[in-house]
């Protein structure tokens, strides 16, 4: 048992997880804005519900708030892959890395295993990893935030693009992995988180951004 919790890898895979489930959102709201995001708005620990519920008490503060909490919640998970890099890992590696984040953030330890949708966390690990196909999802994202102004559909639509370019750009899988896994294991947890947001889509009653 001391040999497992002393490997280099599973000390990077716990601090992933570990680091990525503190809920940043959560903590600021509270802190500078005396609100609690979970009982407020979607409930959700991410940006637009900081934005959305932080503008409602403290408009001065929503979007300085919202912002922060987008740029901690992407780079939480850049952090250990950032460590493991360094250290050598293994493109399994960082892959594994890369999925623990997101699950960290939307199965956070800290709140009982409930958490974020894992699109920024999600974004930032993608980033670091498939830089090119995640920037093609960041302007689909852009363009369909603007028309749509619904964050969560936006959201979603960006990774079926980040998904399809991927494939293109890397027809025969990942570099060093040879597979398309991490990404649809990201993909679909992100879309696990999404049901109820999906299912006020197909009743129009999901919020808008603004």
């Amino acid at each position: 048992m001391s040999e497992l919790v002393s490997n280099m890898n599973i000390q990077l895979y716990l601090f992933s997880y570990i680091l990525a489930g503190i809920p940043f959102g959560y903590i600021l709201a509270k802190s500078f804005a005396g609100v609690d995001i979970k009982q407020e708005g979607s409930g959700n620990i991410g940006a637009t519900n900081v934005l959305r519920v932080v503008k409602k008490h403290k408009p001065s503060l929503a979007k300085k708030l919202g912002a922060t909490t987008l740029f901690l919640d992407a780079i939480k998970g850049i952090v250990v892959l950032l460590i493991a890099k360094m250290l050598g890992a293994s493109p399994s590696v960082l892959w594994t890395i890369a999925i623990l984040a997101v699950w960290g953030h939307c199965f956070s330890i800290f709140l009982n295993f409930e958490g974020g949708k894992g699109v920024a966390t999600g974004f930032g690990v993608l980033l670091f990893l498939l830089p090119i196909p995640s920037l093609i999802a960041l302007v689909v994202w852009a363009i369909c935030a603007k028309g749509l102004k619904i964050s969560s559909l936006s959201s979603l639509i960006a990774i079926v693009a980040l998904i399809i370019a991927s494939y293109i750009l890397y027809p025969n899988g990942l570099y060093g992995i040879g597979t398309h896994a991490p990404i649809w294991v990201i993909s679909i947890t992100i879309f696990y988180k999404h049901i109820p947001n999906i299912i006020r889509i197909f009743k129009k009653e999901e919020s808008s951004i603004v």
